[in-house]
């Protein structure tokens, strides 16, 4: 006998098939008893505290960058890396030899002044006895006097560029402004600098390497609950197994905008008493902005959690069940609440005799894995329902099972 697809034997084989199957579905669905259809979990008091985190770069408080004045070519180098010097601590000469020359012409450019004010000054002498005596005119006068100051201001003018040649040779002597640690050299024997336009860094010193700041980028949604003060808590990568502590001491108002994103700067200061945190190390910063002790804590799956199949059976409700009414989690005696939800607020679900009932509860703080409840009528020891059951149990038998249907 040939058996097709629309033989009514098929037919009735395919119908018993479906038949079976929703029976089966139905049975797991609607006949497990409720505790066995959801997840739940007990409510528990703890402590939770909000945090927010970024990275930043180790740097000294005080970083001197170290120049000169003048141009020339580096002689001696007395220091190098990591040396320590203190405030005036010779670092390292040019060559002087041309400003030593420039420094001699000019102290004879002074000599030259002080010849030509004495001559003015003899000849405005000579000029006044013979006015007096009415040999000469009152101009002729008055051309020695104008000469004899000429002659002065030749001499201040010449003076003063000793002076300034005498502060180009001293600088030809590179010292160190600063006590500190010399952590940069940027130049070697024989090195030619140029001052013309703008001064060349020769050396980078830390004053004082015990007490060290971290820069760190913090995101604009996250800036705004940081303030001067606050505990620090930052690790680094040369040592993975350690904390450190630290406090913010400056949150800087000039942001960084980088392909769209908005920055600013958080200084925070770090004491450094082993001297171990390095210049230029990354730290890992994590800021705790908010922290609250022993209160009522729900998991965020919770807060997630939306029923599906079981509310399609019986749809949640918030008001007239029974555990609301015998002062459960839904409601507390003398309390109101507001049908509207705002960014604070969540919905929770709990049992009340075998059908869900959601709760409206106003939330705190939240560490990414549990969250403050504030309000709500909820207490410690209460049952809320954090998933469904057969979530996983379904996933696996659908996955596993040997049963396969094909059709010819």
């Amino acid at each position: 006998m040939k058996i097709t697809l629309r033989s009514p034997l098929v037919l009735t084989m395919i119908s018993a098939a479906v038949i079976a199957a929703g029976f089966v579905t139905s049975r797991i669905i609607y006949g497990s008893a409720p505790d066995q259809q959801y997840r739940l979990q007990v409510l528990e008091k703890g402590d939770i505290s909000r945090t927010v985190s970024a990275n930043g770069t180790i740097n000294p408080v005080i970083l001197v960058s170290v120049g000169t004045q003048v141009s020339g070519t580096v002689k001696k180098l007395y220091v190098d890396f990591n040396s320590k010097v203190e405030k005036g601590q010779i670092l390292l000469e040019l060559d002087d030899a041309l400003l030593s020359a420039q420094q001699k012409q000019s102290f004879a450019n002074v000599q030259s002044a002080q010849a030509s004010l004495e001559l003015a000054s003899a000849n405005e002498e000579r000029m006044r006895n013979l006015f007096g005596q009415e040999y000469v005119s009152r101009q002729e006068l008055d051309t020695a006097v104008q000469a004899k100051k000429s002659a002065e201001a030749q001499l201040k003018l010449a003076r003063a560029t000793v002076e300034r040649d005498r502060a180009n040779l001293a600088y030809s002597v590179i010292r160190s402004p600063v006590s500190g640690v010399v952590v940069d050299r940027e130049v070697d024997v024989g090195q030619t600098v140029a001052a013309s336009l703008q001064t060349p860094t020769l050396f980078k010193i830390a004053q004082d390497l015990s007490r060290m700041q971290i820069d760190a980028n913090f995101a604009e949604a996250d800036i705004g609950s940081i303030r001067v003060g606050q505990s620090v808590h930052f690790t680094v990568d040369a040592f993975p197994d350690r904390s450190f502590n630290g406090e913010v001491k400056e949150v800087r108002l000039n942001p960084t905008i980088q392909q769209n994103v908005v920055t600013y700067d958080v200084v925070i200061n770090v004491a450094n008493p082993e001297k171990i945190l390095l210049p230029g190390m990354t730290a890992y910063v994590i800021i705790t902005v908010a922290e609250r002790k022993n209160v009522l804590m729900v998991p965020n799956a919770a807060l997630r959690f939306k029923p599906a199949i079981a509310a399609a059976q019986k749809p949640a409700t918030e008001k007239g069940s029974d555990f609301q009414k015998n002062g459960g989690p839904g409601k507390t005696p003398g309390s109101t609440r507001s049908k509207k939800s705002d960014a604070f607020s969540g919905k929770l679900y709990v049992l009340e005799k075998g059908v869900l009932s959601q709760i409206s509860v106003n939330l705190g703080i939240t560490d990414n894995r549990n969250t403050e409840i504030v309000g709500g009528g909820l207490k410690a020891g209460d049952q809320i329902v954090v998933g469904e059951a057969q979530e996983t149990g379904n996933s696996q038998s659908s996955s596993s099972s040997p049963m396969r249907m094909r059709l010819f």
